[in-house]
């Protein structure tokens, strides 16, 4: 996706080291929706600049070639915009991707935004319950690896299940068996010490 990843936690830092393809798109959107809905508030979460009322409301995703705008609880807006790409699946988040300034209906996206503002604020209304996601299925190389490590095999188990699939996902997806075996063999280095894929780096 390449999208921005900074360490910074200020919104205006955010958008200054945006991509330069994305930016001038999230300054404008950023714009709008400070204007439409003053009494949101902003936060830097998951890289992304995130605008909240009593709870997360949307947020902006600035990548090399397109915006993202998400909506946390977009699902129950579906019925009354055309704006969303696909996630009909989704039990919850919905985005738009933006790639041109042509692409910004701002009185769609108005009028998308105050309902996403009134959902948050009606307290009788609560988000539908989060959908379990399928457990990936452990990669040969990483199973036979772990046998063979007792040390890191531990330091696996003892990761919960969110932070043992991020390891899965990222040796399963390589392509080449060069990419494989090493990736395999950081992940047990990183086991090894108790490190989360994050910070297998630092192993």
């Amino acid at each position: 996706m390449d999208c921005s990843r900074t360490p910074t936690r200020d919104p205006e830092t955010w958008l200054d080291l945006a991509p330069e393809f994305s930016q001038v798109l999230a300054r404008q959107v950023r714009d709008w929706i400070l204007r439409w809905e003053p009494d949101l508030s902003e936060s830097i979460k998951w890289n992304m600049l995130c605008f909240s009322a009593r709870k997360l409301v949307c947020g902006l995703s600035a990548c090399k070639k397109h915006l993202g705008i998400t909506f946390f609880r977009g699902t129950e807006l579906r019925e009354m915009t055309p704006l969303f790409d696909g996630g009909e699946s989704n039990t919850s988040i919905q985005s738009i991707r933006i790639t041109s300034a042509d692409q910004l209906d701002a009185k769609a996206l108005r009028r998308l935004l105050h309902a996403a503002v009134a959902l948050d604020a009606d307290e009788t209304t609560k988000p539908p319950p989060q959908k379990k996601r399928a457990e990936w299925p452990m990669p040969e190389a990483l199973a036979k690896a772990l046998k063979k490590n007792r040390a890191a095999a531990a330091g696996f188990e003892s990761l919960s299940i969110s932070c043992q699939r991020e390891y899965k996902i990222w040796v399963s997806t390589a392509k080449q068996e060069e990419t494989i075996q090493r990736r395999v063999q950081e992940t047990i280095r990183a086991l090894t010490k108790g490190k989360k894929w994050a910070q297998r780096k630092d192993a």
